[in-house]
């Protein structure tokens, strides 16, 4: 397994063990020079958009990985991480709704964490 797709599933662990909902693994590889893979999760509120955050920042801190970009926060429905290959979009459920990066990015290869 390559370490980008490892650190995919480990960012996903992180953030399905904070109950993150709904979340969507996209190859956008063959679509965009922009990364490899998006990760798109909702969360119920903002604190739990704030424990998807630090999930993922620690999960990829202990790969001595740090993001090189991140947007959005506090008062944000939304939540943009840019570790290069991976790029992480956490929203509240209404942001995501209103965003739609899944029908933006259609183009893109959703795929099955347990095929990583």
């Amino acid at each position: 397994m390559s370490k980008i797709k490892e650190n995919v599933k480990k960012i996903y662990e992180a953030i399905d063990d904070k109950k993150a909902i709904d979340i969507k693994v996209i190859d956008i590889s063959g679509v965009s020079i922009v990364a490899d893979y998006f990760i798109i999760a909702s969360a119920s509120n903002p604190n739990q958009l704030e424990a998807l955050e630090d999930a993922a920042d620690k999960v990829m801190y202990e790969q001595d990985i740090l993001p090189k970009q991140v947007e959005g926060g506090k008062n944000s429905p939304w939540i943009l991480m840019d570790y290069g290959d991976i790029i992480v979009h956490l929203f509240t459920e209404e942001g995501r709704d209103f965003y739609d990066l899944e029908r933006i990015w259609r183009d893109g290869i959703e795929v099955d964490i347990n095929s990583i």
